[in-house]
C-alpha cells in the first residue's frame, strides 16, 4: 500500500512540476525595450548606523561611473537588493534611482538594521532533533543543556561575528569564535578562529541494524574534548567563495574501571569494558585507544546565488571539497573525504515553487573508524520521513524535491514602538516533498538500509518569520511503512 501511495505521489509532483512551465508572453515596456545607457553618477546609503557603507558598497555589483542600459536598470537595482539583503545585516533593504539634472542616476539605498547584540539563555536538547528527543527519549529534562550565549553578529560594522558561550547540565561546553569576512583592504579575504572545549555525559558509541543510535554513558562524565582552530577564505566576486580550513583535535574517552561509570552493551548487559574494545565497538577509534589528538584540514568551494539565504525560491547554491582527518592515510582515525552538493530553486507561475537538492560523500578508504562513518542524517544528508534513525556509510548520496506553494503573506504590527522590529513578517507556504538516498557501508557494519535505494515522502507547512526564523511542520512516512509528524525549525542569522 505504501509503495502505491508514494508512485502516486510522485506521479502528481511531476504532473504538476511540468505543467507550471509554460510561459506567458508578456508585451514589454518602452523602458525595458530602450538600449540607451545611463551613467550612475551617485550611490547615497542611509539608514546604517553601524554598519560601514564600505561593506554595503561590497554587495553591490555597480559603482560610481558604471554605464548601465535603461532597460536593465530595474533588473540591477533588484540584484542589488538582494545581495544586500543576504549579508543577514539587515531586516528591509530598498535601492531606488533618482534623475539629475544631467541626466545621470542616483541610486538610493536605504537600510533598516537588524539588533546585532543578543545576550541569550540558551536551552539546547543533546539529541540530534526535537523529534528524537519527544519520541525516543519522552522529553526527558534530564537531557537538556542550558546556559547563556554572547553573540555580536556586526562587532565593529563590518559583518564580523563574535560568539561566546558557556553550558552545563546533561553536557558542559565553553566555547569562543570570531569570524571577519572582510578582513583585507579589498574586501576580498577573510578569516576565522575558534576554540571549544566540553564534557559529555552520554556518546554514541554504536548503531544498531535497525539504526538506532547506541549511547555509551554513565553517571559522570564519559567525553572530554577540546579543539581549536581556524580558517582562510577568498572571495573575489559577489557569489563565489573558496576557503581554507586547519583544526586540532583531543578526544579522551573516560575508561570504565572508574567507579562513577557504568557502561552496558547493546543487550543492557553490565560490562567491564571500555568502548574502544571488543565487548562494545572495537572500531570506535579504529586503534584499541581511549585518546585521540588529530587534525582536520578542509579545502572548499562554494557558490550561492539565491533571493533570499534562509528560504530561497529562486537561485541556485553548490559546492564540493575534500577534507583529510590524520596525517596518515589509513588506519586508526585517518580518512580522506570528497563531498557536493547542488540546489536548484525555480520560481513557477501563480506562486508556485521548487527546489531540487542532490548532495553526496566518499570517504577513503572504505575500512573507517566508527566515528568517521555518519552518512544519512548529519549535514545535508538527509531524508523526511527518517528523521529518528541514522544510516552509516562510506559512500551516500541524497536526492530532494520540495513542491511547494504561498499561501498567504502578511504582517503583524507590534503593539510597541522598536525601529528594529517595525512588524513581524509572516509568510506561509503549502508542500509536498519525496527523497530518495543510497548509503553504501562494508560488511559486517552494514544495517537494514545500507546498500539499497531508500525512499520517503510527505506534505507540510512552511512558516518563514522575523530575523529569518524558518518554523517546518512535516508529516513523513517510509518505504519501512513507518509515517508521523514531525518538527523542524531554525534561523539563518
Amino acid at each position: 500500500m505504501i509503495k502505491k501511495v508514494f508512485f502516486g505521489f510522485l506521479f502528481i509532483l511531476f504532473t504538476c512540476h511540468i505543467s507550471l512551465f509554460a510561459q506567458t508572453t508578456i508585451d514589454k515596456s518602452p523602458i525595458e525595450n530602450d538600449t540607451s545607457f545611463v551613467v550612475i553618477s551617485a550611490i547615497k546609503i542611509s539608514g546604517n548606523k553601524k554598519t560601514k557603507s564600505f561593506i554595503i558598497r561590497r554587495e553591490m555589483q555597480i559603482i560610481e561611473g558604471d554605464k548601465i542600459a535603461k532597460n536593465k536598470i530595474a533588473e540591477i537595482l533588484k540584484q542589488a537588493r538582494t545581495q544586500v539583503y543576504n549579508t543577514n545585516l539587515f531586516i528591509e533593504v530598498k535601492i531606488d534611482s533618482t534623475v539629475l539634472m544631467d541626466a545621470s542616476l542616483q541610486l538610493n539605498v536605504v537600510v533598516k538594521e537588524r539588533w546585532y547584540i543578543y545576550p541569550t539563555p540558551q536551552f539546547q536538547l543533546v539529541d540530534r532533533s526535537f523529534n528524537e528527543w519527544v519520541k525516543t527519549f519522552n522529553a526527558d529534562f534530564n537531557r537538556v543543556v542550558y546556559g547563556i550565549n554572547f553573540t555580536n553578529y556586526n562587532i565593529s560594522g563590518r559583518r564580523d561575528k563574535l560568539s561566546i558561550t558557556l553550558l552545563n547540565g546533561y553536557s558542559r561546553n565553553i566555547s569562543f569564535s570570531y569570524n571577519n569576512p572582510y578582513s583585507n583592504p579589498k574586501l576580498t579575504e577573510g578569516f576565522s578562529v575558534f576554540s571549544n572545549y566540553s564534557q559529555n555525559r552520554e556518546i554514541n558509541n554504536s548503531t544498531t541494524f535497525n539504526h538506532r543510535i547506541l549511547a555509551y554513558k554513565g553517571t559522570g562524565f564519559v567525553r572530554n574534548n577540546f579543539s581549536f582552530g581556524g580558517s582562510y577564505s577568498i572571495r573575489k566576486g559577489f557569489f563565489k567563495r573558496t576557503s581554507f580550513s586547519l583544526g586540532m583535535n583531543y578526544t579522551n574517552i573516560v575508561n570504565s574501571v572508574s567507579n562513577t561509570i557504568k557502561i552496558f552493551d547493546p543487550a543492557g548487559n553490565y560490562v567491564k569494558d571500555s568502548i574502544v574494545v571488543t565487548k562494545l565497538n572495537p572500531v570506535y577509534f579504529n586503534t584499541g585507544k581511549n585518546q585521540q589528538f588529530f587534525t582536520d584540514f578542509g579545502l572548499g568551494v562554494s557558490y550561492a546565488n539565491t533571493d533570499k539565504n534562509a528560504y530561497p525560491l529562486k537561485g541556485k547554491i553548490y559546492y564540493y571539497g575534500i577534507t583529510k582527518r590524520g596525517l596518515g592515510l589509513s588506519g586508526g582515525i585517518n580518512v580522506t573525504t570528497f563531498f557536493a552538493g547542488y540546489s536548484k530553486f525555480l520560481t513557477h507561475l501563480r506562486n508556485f515553487y521548487s527546489a531540487i537538492k542532490v548532495s553526496g560523500t566518499l570517504k577513503l578508504p572504505f575500512k573507517q573508524a566508527y566515528i568517521n562513518q555518519r552518512a544519512i542524517g548529519y549535514g545535508d544528508l538527509k531524508l523526511r520521513g527518517l528523521e529518528l534513525k541514522v544510516i552509516d556509510g562510506v559512500a551516500a548520496s541524497v536526492l530532494n524535491y520540495t513542491f511547494s506553494k504561498k499561501l498567504v503573506s502578511f504582517k503583524i504590527p507590534v503593539p510597541f514602538k522598536i525601529k528594529a522590529v517595525p512588524y513581524i513578517p509572516m509568510n506561509i507556504f503549502a508542500k509536498t516533498y519525496t527523497d530518495i538516498g543510497y548509503s553504501y557501508l562494508p560488511q559486517p557494519y552494514n544495517g537494514r538500509l545500507n546498500n539499497k535505494f531508500i525512499y520517503t515522502g510527505g506534505f507540510g507547512i512552511d512558516i518563514l518569520s522575523l530575523y529569518d526564523i524558518v518554523i517546518k511542520l512535516e508529516y513523513s512516512f517510509n518505504q519501512l511503512g513507518e509515517k508521523g509528524l514531525f518538527l523542524q525549525g531554525g534561523t539563518n542569522f
